[in-house]
C-alpha cells in the first residue's frame, strides 16, 4: 500500500495542525490504518460490540495522536 500524504490526512480528517500531520506521516501509516483510526475516533468500533478487535500497531499510534489533539483542544477551550 502507498504511504499517506498530507493531502490524504486532511481529506479524511479535516484541518489539523501541521505538527500532528507530520507525526502521523512519521508513523508510516497507510490509508487503511488511517481509516481504521478515524473509525475508532468516530466511535464506529462500537458497531461490532464485544466481537471487535482492539486497535493495534500503527493504527493505534495514529489514534493516540488524534486523541491527544482532541484533548489539547478541549483543555485550551476550557481555559478560555
Amino acid at each position: 500500500m502507498q504511504q499517506l500524504t498530507h493531502h490524504d490526512i486532511v481529506r479524511l480528517l479535516g484541518d489539523m495542525n501541521d505538527h500532528s500531520i507530520v507525526e502521523i506521516l512519521e508513523t508510516g501509516a497507510n490509508m487503511e490504518q488511517l481509516e481504521e483510526a478515524a473509525a475508532w475516533l468516530a466511535g464506529e468500533n462500537d458497531v461490532m460490540g464485544d466481537a471487535r478487535l482492539p486497535l493495534e500497531g500503527t493504527a493505534a499510534r495514529v489514534y493516540d495522536i488524534l486523541i491527544r489533539d482532541i484533548e489539547l483542544a478541549r483543555q485550551a477551550e476550557a481555559e478560555r
